[in-house]
């Protein structure tokens, strides 16, 4: 039986316990809903009371353009090595080990306009108890990225279909900026191989969220170029 948003809401408090916090990662490839699910599951779980759980999205990790440049990665911006991945794990081993009495912990962001990371953007605060992180690669094998999982309680894997997954992004691309025919030449040349890469790691994901139910609008509506549709999942390997 599918499952339901409420149920996604049942799982992710039960990661935390007393005087520990927990930290939840969310993944799949571009234009899979990760950030949609992320800022839906944020904004029910604090509510209106005070809030208790943050999103620190992956995205702030990117390497800004001049370094790209230098390094003659530009043209594969968004592959696992145009991300500090050292940097992001450090991260998430701060934010798990941060204090209630500690000072708030700032987080990078991303300028999706601009497409450059902006730093210090995020302020995470040492009372948050449940941490959403999402990001294309948490459980790449590889490198630094085996540090970013280990962080990490548990990983949602945000599976779509693929035509509605490559409408989306196409979308999304067209919505900052991109001609039609320069973001269907993105899709193709740069987001497609990286989604290859992550749909490969769905097998390690502790659960697989699809065709999901429940959504708190009540018919899964989505931001312009990005999110899930109606929903439910399943566990993953």
């Amino acid at each position: 039986m599918p499952l339901t948003f409420d149920d996604l809401l049942t799982r992710a408090r039960a990661l935390t316990r007393p005087g520990r916090r927990a930290l939840l990662g969310l993944t799949g490839s571009p234009g899979a809903g990760k950030t949609t699910l992320a800022e839906q599951l944020v904004r029910a779980l604090n509510g209106s009371g005070e809030p208790w759980v943050a999103h620190v999205p992956m995205d702030g990790f990117h390497l800004a353009d001049v370094e790209l440049d230098r390094l003659g990665l530009r043209d594969r911006k968004g592959a696992p090595d145009t991300f500090d991945a050292a940097g992001y794990a450090a991260l998430l081993r701060r934010l798990r080990t941060q204090e209630p009495d500690d000072e708030i912990v700032y987080a990078p962001g991303f300028e999706r306009v601009l497409e450059q990371p902006v730093a210090g953007t995020i302020p995470v605060p040492p009372t948050a108890r449940l941490i959403v992180t999402e990001g294309n690669y948490l459980l790449l094998d590889t490198g630094a990225w085996r540090r970013v999982r280990a962080e990490l309680d548990e990983v949602w894997f945000c599976d779509l279909d693929e035509d509605e997954r490559l409408r989306r992004l196409v979308a999304r691309h067209e919505e900052f900026g991109k001609t039609h025919r320069e973001a269907v030449a993105w899709v193709l040349r740069s987001d497609q191989p990286n989604a290859a890469l992550v749909a490969a790691t769905r097998e390690r994901a502790d659960l697989v969220v699809r065709d999901l139910v429940g959504w708190p609008d009540g018919h899964g509506h989505h931001r312009t170029g990005g999110g899930l549709g109606a929903v439910g999942a399943d566990t993953g390997g």
